[in-house]
């Protein structure tokens, strides 16, 4: 969340990083301070609406990476590998990432409805760099799995509760399943649902990784990253498992 932080300070914490653990660090930059007045004045940053500032401090957080910020410099942070992401859930990030030639990575495991629209827009317009010779999407994907169909959707229940109380002004931390959730929901309640889980794998090894395939046949993503809110952390380990087999599974007859 770039509105937060100089891009000098992020450089320099992305430099010390990148210094520790070599190769294994990658830095996405979003748009969305992510927070309200009262803490964005706490960390001594103001809710600019500029639509060029952004842009502005993410071409100066990559010049100090090449070294190009003249008397102030990155250190550690200059002359560092870095690969940089834009992430973005509109249409703002996807021209951006096209133009600059960097990746990009669509929030879609929570605000999938511009989708299509912004890969197909970063596709279309985007210009190679020194990063990147040809676009690079990456898709948030949620995944809830486990041994049958009815225990996943029962675990998934914990994520709808979490997201209706986030869409109606009362966020609150995952809570635990409950059953026949959805069932008890108003319709309005419903479509939030239906509309931010969209993009989602549920089910059983066998109804997940099919889900999973439609997607990424549809999208034509070149990765996704998985996020699995699950409240019992053995049951969330259990699902990437489940998930990990599912993918490498080979197609059957009736996917091809």
């Amino acid at each position: 969340m770039l509105p937060n932080h100089a891009p000098l300070i992020v450089a320099e914490q992305f430099g010390t990083l990148e210094s520790l653990f070599p190769g294994r660090v990658d830095l996405g930059l979003g748009r969305a301070p992510g927070t309200d007045q009262a803490a964005a004045l706490a960390m001594r940053r103001n809710m600019t609406s500029d639509e060029h500032q952004f842009p502005n401090d993410v071409i100066e957080l990559i010049g100090y990476f090449r070294g190009d910020g003249g008397r102030v410099r990155a250190i550690p942070g200059e002359g560092l590998d870095i690969p940089v992401y834009i992430l973005g859930s509109s249409l703002f990030g996807a021209q951006l990432a096209a133009a600059l030639g960097l990746p990009y990575a669509f929030a879609s495991h929570f605000a999938p409805q511009m989708m299509m629209a912004a890969i197909d827009l970063y596709r279309s317009r985007f210009q190679p760099s020194d990063q990147l010779e040809q676009p690079y999407v990456m898709l948030g994907f949620n995944a809830i799995v486990a041994d049958s169909d009815d225990e996943a959707q029962l675990l998934a229940t914990s994520v709808q509760q979490a997201f209706v109380a986030l869409r109606t002004g009362q966020a609150v931390q995952l809570p635990a399943p409950r059953a026949g959730y959805s069932e008890s929901l108003p319709l309005q309640s419903r479509a939030i649902l239906q509309s931010v889980l969209s993009c989602s794998a549920i089910g059983s090894p066998e109804t997940a990784g099919r889900q999973l395939r439609e997607f990424a046949a549809r999208t034509k993503a070149d990765e996704l990253i998985v996020t699995s809110q699950i409240y019992d952390f053995k049951a969330r380990i259990r699902s990437f498992e489940l998930l990990a087999e599912a993918v490498l599974r080979p197609i059957s007859e009736a996917e091809k």
